[in-house]
């Protein structure tokens, strides 16, 4: 889901930290060092990495590209591979019974069965193609704030590790506690008094 989509579902973090001056020349840095690559010749399931918000397919991060007024824009890219539990049955089925055949033996040990599985999941991820996933990235450095286009779950904790591995800061998830904590400035009575608050029910 994109940021210029008829409809939208948004996650919002505070960025904690400051990055090292110069700031444009850092962040881009940053998502060049963690740019996404194509990995069709490796078995992994997913493959992830930053994008340009205006050619997903095609990493650029030229000059100022990724700079819309005081914003940084850009996309994660999230790729992953799936194969139906039911075809990876089949095929160490298929491989186990050639194993048996060709050792005249009537079994396999554990160790054994293990290897086959892997060797079965691995050669079908090669062949799979990957399904590429887009999530668009508005970043507010001044505000310190930062909105991230999907609630899907892995996408988000995909999100926090690679921002952090890109540019040494942190992401905290914005919901009602942490803004209240984060944003407001409490004094550390008013934070005590926040702590104990549970949340409240109404009934229609």
């Amino acid at each position: 889901m994109g940021l210029l989509s008829s409809s939208v579902s948004i996650n919002r973090y505070y960025v904690e930290g400051k990055i090292e001056a110069p700031v444009l020349d850092t962040v881009k840095k940053g998502l060049v060092k963690h740019s996404f690559r194509e990995k069709e010749d490796e078995p992994s399931n997913k493959n992830a990495g930053w994008t340009s918000f205006n050619n997903h397919f095609n990493p650029n991060f030229n000059g100022s590209s990724f700079v819309i007024d005081e914003l940084f824009v850009f996309s994660l890219r999230l790729d992953k591979k799936s194969v139906s539990q039911k075809i990876i049955r089949k095929f160490v089925f298929i491989e186990t019974a050639k194993r048996l055949e060709e050792s005249g033996r009537g079994y396999l040990t554990a160790n054994e069965k293990k290897e086959v599985k892997e060797q079965v999941t691995d050669a079908l991820f090669l062949r799979m193609p990957a399904v590429p996933n887009v999530y668009d990235v508005v970043w507010n450095y001044e505000k310190s704030m930062l909105w991230f286009f999907s609630n899907n779950k892995s996408a988000n904790e995909e999100l926090e590790i690679l921002f952090s591995a890109s540019f040494n800061q942190s992401l905290i998830k914005i919901f009602p506690y942490s803004e209240a904590d984060i944003l407001l400035g409490l004094t550390d009575k008013e934070r005590d008094r926040l702590s104990l608050l549970s949340p409240s029910k109404f009934a229609g």
